[in-house]
């Protein structure tokens, strides 16, 4: 179950960043509103993922897959540019997550 609440919680973090970027620097009301709310759940349900997983993997996990998925989102929603090195670093942050969750099972 705690690995589920991680996800969530990254799932909320990107829409919150999402939101940030839609609010206008807070001059949108409703995505200003909704970006709040999103990061609040996220740290709930990351505190709650806390519980069963080290705080070391959780957070990398958290922040690298968060910034992989936003950085997706950036790309094709917001048609921000594509580069060869952004690719690459993307893909090594999703290298860095797996060996994180792999290291955690490896102990476990």
């Amino acid at each position: 179950m705690c690995w589920l609440f991680l996800i969530l919680s990254i799932l909320l973090e990107v829409s919150g960043t999402m939101c940030l970027k839609l609010s206008q620097g807070f001059t949108k009301i409703v995505p200003s509103v909704l970006l709040f709310v999103f990061y609040g759940f996220s740290l709930t349900l990351l505190s709650f993922a806390l519980k069963k997983i080290d705080i070391s993997v959780a957070y990398a996990i958290w922040s690298g897959l968060g910034t992989t998925l936003i950085a997706t989102v950036g790309i094709l929603w917001f048609r921000e540019p594509l580069s060869a090195v952004k690719i690459i670093s993307i893909g090594l942050i999703v290298l860095g997550v797996l060996g994180l969750r792999l290291s955690d099972g490896i102990q476990q």
